[in-house]
């Protein structure tokens, strides 16, 4: 079965600058701007803002 394009996966990229990445999926209806989540960054050791990369 084929995948919707109302749920792409979207690439969240650390605001830290330590260039550490998260893959995820997204409901484009529910989020139609950049998705901004608070995850934790191995590199620096704590929670940061991660931003969706296009």
């Amino acid at each position: 079965m084929a995948r919707s394009t109302t749920r792409p996966v979207v690439k969240l990229k650390s605001t830290a600058g330590t260039g550490v990445t998260y893959v995820t999926r997204k409901n484009r209806l529910n989020d139609p701007d950049r998705l901004v989540l608070r995850k934790y960054d191995p590199v620096a050791q704590g929670h940061v803002l991660f931003r969706e990369e296009r």
